[in-house]
């Protein structure tokens, strides 16, 4: 394994390659370490790009092996101009990092893979997790692909489209009656009664590191440069923590010159914790979800507090954002880039001008901003825009309604 060991990331206690969900001495999250000096001897930009087209390129800064044969393989999504979107937002430059294509359509396929190959390494048969809708996807599909059962848990009131496209690929939901946070709380209880590899609890550590991903194919995507400003949603605060890390792992082998990029974060302000903390310089305090952005409503975020950090240390920041401006940013995005994203996406595009706004992000930056979710998913905060219009098949009644003689 690539990995090492795996250390506390608040204590540093060191707790060997373990299934530990947490340090057994503060229960502080445990990172993955990793042979820096081997990696700068043997590690190249040639290396890197000689590798498959997917996440596995990046197995040297991975916590596991990649898989012999890797199935349905996410990563090395499309990073593309938005330059419409630019200039109604008032940057230089705006690339979208479109996770949307990966197999399930958000980046939640990336942390799955790396958290599936080390259940299969412990020869676990089910895969597990709580989930706002994108999770439950990613594990029931990657079972499908692997030949393992697939149990997620997840609110009985979650939006259908993401419940029928966890349900076809054969998996069992559980739905709970209560918020995401009931289902995280169910799943860390049953992690110590059952034979399962529950990939946001006991696996978490390697989990998350497939967040890391996406800085490193953001960096490769821009010819080896680091852009000014990376925006991003926040719900546990480990996406956004694991992509300040994955771009100091970067920096630190020497792939890439120049300072972290500023981190921007977004929340939708029904269920706003980590951005409250932000603002407060207070740890985060729990609150209840009431927000339309359900992929992104965890109101006791595990990584809340690393997240703030991730910001306040690159110079960035975090913003909560209004729930009715949720869709309208949805529907900004996909009239000038033909991106459709889902909610979260509108919360981070909300995020990013907030930002500019406050003069956090200006004219003279090169931003990437992270769609994290198919907008097929939540379509309802954009489901007033389909206004059809009627007609007869008459080509000549349709001219004449245009103008057209």
């Amino acid at each position: 394994m690539p990995a090492t060991t795996l250390n506390c990331r608040a204590c540093g206690a060191d707790h060997g390659l373990t299934e530990a969900a947490v340090c057994s001495t503060c229960f502080g999250p445990l990172d993955p370490a990793y042979d820096f000096d081997k990696a700068r001897r043997e590690l190249t930009r040639e290396r890197i790009a000689a590798g498959p087209l997917s996440l596995w390129r990046y197995a040297d800064l991975l916590p596991v092996a990649p898989p012999a044969e890797p199935r349905i393989a996410p990563g090395f999504t499309p990073l593309v101009p938005a330059p419409r979107l630019a200039t109604v937002v008032g940057v230089r430059e705006l690339y979208l990092k479109l996770d949307t294509a990966n197999p399930t359509h958000s980046f939640k396929d990336r942390v799955v893979a790396v958290a599936a190959a080390r259940a299969q390494q412990l020869g676990l048969r089910t895969l597990s997790c709580s989930s706002t809708g994108n999770l439950a996807n990613a594990v029931a599909a990657r079972a499908a692909a692997e030949g393992l059962e697939a149990a997620v848990f997840c609110p009985a009131d979650l939006e259908p489209e993401k419940l029928v496209a966890t349900s076809v690929y054969g998996a069992t939901i559980y739905a709970v009656d209560g918020t995401y946070d009931d289902c995280s709380r169910l799943t860390i209880e049953l992690s110590f009664e059952l034979p399962w590899g529950f990939v946001n609890v006991g696996l978490r550590a390697y989990y998350a590191e497939g967040s890391k991903t996406l800085a490193f194919e953001i960096a490769e995507q821009l010819d080896w440069r680091v852009p000014d400003v990376v925006v991003a949603p926040i719900a546990s605060g480990a996406m956004f923590s694991k992509v300040a890390q994955g771009f100091d792992d970067f920096i630190e082998l020497g792939l890439v010159d120049g300072p972290r990029p500023r981190l921007i974060g977004g929340q939708a302000e029904g269920c706003s914790p980590v951005a409250t903390a932000f603002e407060s310089g207070e740890p985060f305090v729990p609150v209840r979800p009431d927000s339309i952005a359900r992929s992104l409503a965890i109101g006791n975020p595990a990584d809340g507090n690393y997240a703030v950090e991730a910001a306040r240390a690159s110079g960035g920041a975090i913003h909560a954002v209004a729930e009715d401006s949720i869709g309208l940013n949805m529907s900004l995005l996909a009239e000038t880039s033909g991106v459709f994203g889902e909610t979260a996406t509108g919360v981070t595009l909300g995020a990013l001008r907030e930002a500019v706004a406050r003069g956090e992000v200006d004219d003279s930056d090169r931003v990437v901003l992270l769609v994290t979710g198919d907008g097929l998913k939540t379509p309802g905060p954009v489901a007033d825009r389909f206004d059809p219009v009627r007609v007869n098949a008459d080509a000549d009644a349709l001219l004449e309604s245009l103008g057209v003689v």
